[in-house]
């Protein structure tokens, strides 16, 4: 395998790395910011390793909205710079970072008035179109807005209920399968250098003779190895876990974090025929509704979580309110029986204040940098949209202005691992479909996946041919999918693969469990397994799939929470980083 794969051996190797040098930095947290800071920092030529806890994107980056936007509702409260500097980033993902994994998508904003609301709404739309040519320096990286009739609307969301509307505006934003994004980030650091291992889980932060950190007590969870990472610079990007992280270092900086609960539910594509996704306000938070290939998103919620943060789940009230939103507008109403996953993530959202001001630098309304102790600083807040900025401002600040300005950020224009070369793999796609019996579908999905990386996954079916079957029960994935998430992309256990890579925790009815055992199997041959392993690992990710579906069906986080918990960890114990 080439550098840029996340393996057990690569992981042995870094983990060895981590032992016996000095890192410039090192990268606590493996969700987007951090994946973004462990690639900003070794595209710069820093020495850097980068850590989680638990496997690569398991928190937050793997339970969002799966949307890559300006946050048209944040021009309602007037703040242009943020939807500016989030739109400019949009831009950068779909032309040059990562086309062929965020996708342009396109959404209809239902009015109900046919005068002032369109005007105001068109003036709102208008305003965010302009913001995103101006952010691409001029050039159109999705089509402009379009206002329709009511009748028009109803042909791009026929499912719409007659009354819900008078007329709709269709404007762009996009769309990235998140964890996907982050294990891309991660792969790609690696390429520049970076040391990368997950479960490794943070235990302390080491100091200097001057109080500063100088490097961080972890724990292998795989091993059970205990060793000290030496590194001249720590940022902390744990999200709703920055708290905990700081507080191993004691001192009066850092942030305040709060964790609130956004839920998802995922019902068949061809449940509605719509051309469009739908765009919805609701008295707590905004409602999408989100076309992927083969299924739709809909959520989100917004409530305070109190409890456990490594697995939050929805309760079946959570369930009930996006329900209950979506059938405000569709015709034909959802009930539970059309919902094949639900999932649920937290946000990590800053409190008013850090806990030491004079040692923060607030670099945007939606995220901050702070110095927790000299050595050591802290990100928190943003989204998923604007990680390469945060990413940026986090290792700017951690190195100070002088070092930044000597060494700048080079990632705006860096394209991610299966970037490079996409249009072309692309124009060959009819020709590479029909060499190995792959229709459209097939491919789209794919190249959606990977990218000009397609190539090497096909160069894997050339060498085992039973590769390209595909799964007996999920068809859409083909067993090299699999394969290659044990030998490329850094899966360890069974749950990886379901959570994250082939993504059926979410994605199918009984969250993967009639495919554990061909899954197994794959995994078994790519990873090594011998039968007691993999007897074990289907264990634990069935107890999983119970302790999910149980969660789901209580009214409340406490009582959903107690039923997920029922299910332990495959590795390690307790909270940390």
């Amino acid at each position: 395998m080439t550098k840029t794969s996340l393996t057990p051996d690569q992981r042995a190797a870094s983990v060895e790395a981590m032992q016996s040098q000095v890192f410039d930095v090192l990268v606590i947290g493996g969700g987007v910011t951090g994946a973004g800071i462990a690639l900003d920092a070794a595209s710069r030529g820093l020495s850097t390793a980068v850590v989680d806890y638990q496997d690569w994107a398991a928190g937050t980056s793997s339970r969002s909205s799966r949307l890559v936007h300006g946050g048209l509702r944040y021009l309602y409260n007037l703040d242009f710079k943020l939807v500016a500097e989030a739109l400019k980033e949009r831009g950068r993902l779909l032309t040059t970072i990562a086309p062929h994994l965020v996708e342009a998508q396109p959404f209809l904003w239902p009015l109900k008035t046919p005068v002032v609301e369109r005007a105001y709404s068109a003036v709102g739309v208008g305003m965010y179109d302009a913001l995103a040519v101006i952010g691409a320096g001029g050039r159109k990286t999705v089509p402009t807005q379009k206002h329709l009739s009511k009748k028009a609307a109803m042909r791009h969301f026929p499912e719409v209920k007659a009354d819900a509307l008078c007329g709709a505006i269709e404007f762009y934003d996009a769309r990235v399968d998140d964890a996907r994004l982050v294990i891309t980030l991660i792969r790609t650091a690696l390429k520049y250098g970076a040391e990368a291992a997950s479960r490794i889980k943070v235990t302390g932060i080491v100091k200097d003779e001057k109080g500063a950190a100088a490097g961080a007590e972890v724990t292998d969870l795989e091993t059970g190895a205990s060793f000290t990472i030496r590194a001249k610079k720590i940022i902390n990007a744990t999200g709703v876990w920055t708290e905990e992280t700081q507080d191993m270092a004691g001192g009066t900086g850092g942030l305040k974090v709060l964790a609130s609960k956004g839920i998802h539910i995922v019902i068949p594509r061809d449940r509605l025929k719509a051309k469009a996704g739908m765009f919805l306000r609701t008295e707590k938070s905004v409602l999408f509704i989100i076309p992927w290939q083969h299924y739709w998103v809909i959520g989100t919620t917004d409530t305070a979580w109190h409890e456990q943060l490594e697995n939050p789940v929805p309760t079946s009230a959570d369930i009930d309110y996006v329900l209950a939103h979506a059938n405000e507008v569709l015709d034909k109403l959802l009930t539970r029986d059309d919902i094949i996953g639900t999932y649920a993530g937290l946000r990590p959202l800053l409190q008013p204040k850090v806990l030491d001001e004079s040692k923060s630098t607030k670099v945007s309304r939606e995220h901050t940098v702070s110095e927790v102790i000299p050595g050591m600083v802290a990100i928190a807040g943003g989204k998923l949209t604007t990680y390469r900025v945060m990413a940026e401002d986090a290792v700017d600040f951690a190195l100070g202005k002088e070092a930044a300005e000597a060494t700048p950020s080079p990632t705006a224009g860096l394209p991610l691992l299966g970037a490079d070369g996409y249009d072309a793999v692309v124009n060959q796609s009819a020709r590479l479909g029909k060499q190995y019996g792959f229709d459209a579908d097939r491919m789209k999905h794919l190249l959606s996946r990977y990218g000009s990386e397609i190539e090497d996954l096909l160069a894997s079916i050339d060498e085992n041919p039973t590769l390209a079957q595909p799964l007996q029960h999920a068809p859409q994935f083909i067993r090299a999918e699999v394969s290659r998430a044990c030998t490329v992309e850094g899966a360890l256990h069974l749950e990886d693969i379901f959570v994250s890579r082939v993504r059926l925790n979410s994605e199918s009815r009984d969250r993967g469990g009639a495919c554990v055992d061909e899954v197994a199997e794959i995994a078994a041959k790519a990873l090594g397994w011998d039968d007691a392993r993999s007897a074990a690992e289907k264990a634990n990710y069935r107890a999983r799939i119970a302790a999910e579906l149980a969660a789901e069906e209580q009214t409340t986080d406490a009582a959903a929470s107690a039923e997920r918990e029922k299910a332990v960890d495959i590795v390690g114990a307790g909270v940390t980083a």
